[in-house]
């Protein structure tokens, strides 16, 4: 993992929505609905998380039709692990190419 992609993962998931749909679609896929009523929170606010966590590849998406005709996006965790020590953030730090587009993503 670069140094870019491990400020992109850590600034993700340091927002409380976040962990919070990360750690319900571990439990099991769902789509937007019924995960926003699950967590109380709106679709609207919803979706823009899922739209950051999607974007730092840590849930994906996958359309399907129901049983009565109606196309649903389902979303799952997508598998990812995290080792945090003082060698794996030198090494990610060697790979760090903050620009002010990334620095300003990790600031959201």
């Amino acid at each position: 993992m670069t140094g870019d992609d491990l400020l992109r993962v850590l600034a993700t998931l340091a927002n409380p929505h976040r962990l919070r749909v990360v750690a319900a679609l571990a439990a099991e896929r769902n789509y937007v609905s019924q995960l926003a009523r699950e967590l109380d929170i709106s679709r609207a606010l919803l979706q823009v998380h899922l739209r950051k966590l999607q974007a730092a590849g840590l849930v994906s998406a996958d359309i399907e039709v129901s049983h009565d005709g109606k196309a649903m996006k389902f979303y799952q965790v997508t598998s990812f692990a995290l080792q945090l020590t003082p060698q794996t953030i030198m090494a990610a730090v060697r790979t760090l190419h903050a620009t002010s587009e990334l620095d300003a993503e990790v600031r959201r």
